[in-house]
């Protein structure tokens, strides 16, 4: 419950953006900034997110996640202005980065055999793929039916259950007696991944040659790699280096990460097409979801969760990854006719399988064998994957998509005008042209994006070469049980 609300929370708020705009007086300017101030503070914060829930103890760090969670959504619904808006949407997405960490390490750690692990990981692995879909349903029925500001406040009763649930039902060691934070590593992380997330955020709107995007970028790169050389001389470093040097946890993060800039650049453009070009209403829009969010369910829990005791992961992420490149592939066909049983549905379910097949799997591998007081940190780098992933996926393709579609109208639209040689072209001849422009940018971003997923299959296949769980649990358990008498 507490992953999903975490997840919900990056595409909830899209479709009420319009209504929260209007209603708080939100310039058009600084309208991004309801959903930026979410991703800049939860990517930017999960890796010390994940340190604190190793320093003072994963249920403890759950708990006020939660807690903090439900108190910032509940401030963000009782908005008066655009900055109370903007500064819950920060605080929300601290307490994320609190909270998502410390859930996936209790599940890593609680959770650390054979069957009852594939099954543990696959319900996780469907609700990290699934959740941003399900996030533009809830958005759309909450802000038909009620209003914008319970796409904040349905995080309150959802985070009280949670939380009441971890106080009943989850057991974690305490933290440990003294507490080392790496201070130096927590300036160099932190502030490196907030300027890449939001130099990705700025370049979906002012381009990838913007002085600010490059700027930005550039620091952030500068300041990871300052931090990846202070994380080899530290005491208590803030990432372990070989939580990352380990083969096949690295090839994780990173088929991780490849697949999410595929995949996020999927739901933005479907969202735009579904509504713009055909007209959609948002929760008809929402609905047309629904089939990919059920592929992934079953492609996590039934398939994945019943294999992968069975079978090595990259047997798993391989076929995943190429059935989602397939199913990208085929919206390369889009046009701006209605097409959604012949393109849409199909593509929905074979990216569905696919991403149910890649992200359960990766999750297990790279929190596979990892020591106990390591746990946090190393579910907080996945996160951290998935997050830098989205936010380089949505600003990579949305400036392909734009770049394109501005070329197509224009060559056309002349073309257009020297055949008809009249000094105006007829409105609906305009409106045509825009709108295939518009759909020739989407299917040339996602067509990029199916390429993307393509390399996420060739370095799941190359890179990840781990065997099958199965093949090693005495000695996997013996050796937790070790590390946690150790710590």
């Amino acid at each position: 419950m507490a992953q999903l609300m975490v997840v919900l929370d990056a595409t909830i708020v899209n479709i009420a953006l319009p209504s929260a705009q209007q209603a708080l007086g939100i310039s058009d300017a600084n309208r991004q900034w309801v959903i930026t101030a979410y991703t800049l503070a939860f990517g930017g914060l999960l890796l010390l997110g994940g340190r604190i829930a190793d320093l003072v103890g994963r249920k403890r760090t759950f708990m006020v996640g939660l807690v903090g969670f439900a108190v910032a959504s509940g401030i963000g619904g009782a908005a008066t202005g655009p900055g109370m808006l903007f500064g819950a949407r920060a605080l929300q997405g601290s307490f994320g980065a609190l909270l998502a960490p410390s859930a996936l390490s209790l599940l890593t750690t609680t959770f650390t055999r054979g069957r009852e692990r594939s099954k543990a990981f696959g319900v996780y692995g469907a609700i990290a793929g699934g959740g941003a879909a399900i996030g533009l349903l809830a958005g759309g029925l909450l802000t038909e039916y009620l209003n914008w500001r319970w796409c904040l406040y349905v995080n309150v009763p959802v985070a009280v259950v949670a939380c009441t649930g971890a106080a009943v039902l989850l057991r974690d060691r305490g933290g440990r007696g003294r507490v080392h934070l790496d201070v130096p590593g927590v300036a160099l992380g932190c502030g490196g991944l907030v300027s890449i997330v939001y130099g990705c955020s700025e370049a979906a709107s002012r381009g990838w040659k913007d002085g600010l995007v490059v700027g930005m970028l550039v620091w952030g790169v500068t300041l990871l790699g300052a931090f990846t050389w202070w994380q080899t001389r530290a005491q208590h470093p803030l990432l372990p280096l070989q939580v990352v040097r380990d083969r096949n946890r690295g090839g994780a993060f990173l088929t991780m990460a490849l697949a999410v800039i595929a995949m996020f650049g999927m739901f933005l453009f479907l969202t735009y097409y579904l509504q713009a070009v055909l007209g959609y209403s948002p929760i008809k829009a929402g609905l047309a979801f629904l089939p990919m969010t059920a592929a992934i369910v079953v492609g996590s829990t039934q398939i994945s969760a019943r294999l992968l005791h069975r079978l090595a992961p990259r047997l798993l992420m391989v076929p995943g990854a190429l059935l989602a490149a397939t199913g990208l592939f085929t919206l390369r066909f889009l046009t701006a006719a209605p097409a959604y049983a012949a393109h849409v549905l199909p593509a929905e379910l074979l990216v569905g399988l696919g991403m149910g097949l890649i992200f359960m799997p990766v999750m297990a591998t790279a929190t596979a064998g990892v020591a106990p007081q390591d746990a946090g940190v190393t579910s907080a780098t996945v996160n951290t994957a998935q997050q830098v992933g989205g936010s380089i996926g949505t600003a990579l393709l949305n400036t392909i998509a734009a770049s394109t579609s501005a070329t197509y109208i224009a060559g056309h639209l002349a073309r257009a005008a020297r055949s008809t040689r009249r000094p105006g072209l007829d409105p609906a001849i305009r409106a045509g042209i825009v709108k295939d422009g518009v759909v020739h940018g989407f299917t040339t971003a996602i067509g990029v994006g199916s390429g993307i997923m393509l390399l996420a299959a060739v370095v799941a296949g190359v890179v990840v070469n781990g065997k099958a769980p199965q093949r090693r649990p005495a000695r996997a358990a013996n050796g937790a049980e070790s590390a946690e008498a150790g710590v």
